[in-house]
């Protein structure tokens, strides 16, 4: 059942361009954070399965080096991080800091099908980033540097993450902080 942050009448401004920034870097430490751990514990079940000897093995010979299976966990992981948050209280840590949330245009807290849409589209965008100036070299920022303006940067107060998953990302306003405290 969705969570209802604010009655569907009241509108919330847009969160500025600058507000998702700051939020997307600082989500993008925890993230660095959290991917740390879940390749930790990946390789630890890894090794344990295919024995240490032989897993060091596969280490040093760089058959690991580009594990499919990995790189699957590690998306997995993150999305599940990103998911949680926003399904169940609309912010990120990053986001919190910043009050900025991630709602439906009613009030209420995003889908786990909208957060795998607001995802998958982040996702996709950074890794047609990634192929292009992998192939491309520096003329990749020409090309891709609108595609991540777009992504991120609001126009008309919506991202390409906010149309795909039928969301917004709103401020959320002072005073509701101030009434908390005083309960």
């Amino acid at each position: 059942m969705p969570r209802r942050f604010h009655d569907a009448e009241e509108l919330l401004p847009p969160a500025t361009a600058v507000k998702r920034a700051l939020a997307i870097i600082y989500d993008g430490l925890i993230s660095i954070a959290v991917l740390l751990v879940a390749t930790w514990i990946y390789t630890i079940i890894a090794g344990w399965l295919t024995g240490w000897d032989k897993y060091e093995q596969m280490a040093e010979a760089g058959a690991i080096s580009g594990d499919p299976a990995l790189t699957f966990v590690l998306f997995l992981v993150l999305y599940l991080f990103f998911a949680y948050f926003w399904t169940r209280l609309g912010q990120t840590l990053g986001m919190q800091v910043w009050r900025i949330r991630i709602e439906n245009l009613d009030g209420t807290s995003v889908s786990w099908t909208q957060a795998l849409f607001r995802y998958g589209t982040a996702a996709a965008a950074i890794f047609i980033t990634l192929l292009a100036s992998h192939y491309l070299g520096p003329v990749t920022l020409f090309l891709t540097v609108p595609l991540i303006l777009a992504l991120f940067c609001p126009i008309n107060g919506l991202s390409v993450t906010d149309r795909v998953s039928n969301s917004v990302v709103v401020q959320v306003p002072m005073e509701k902080r101030a009434k908390r405290a005083e309960r």
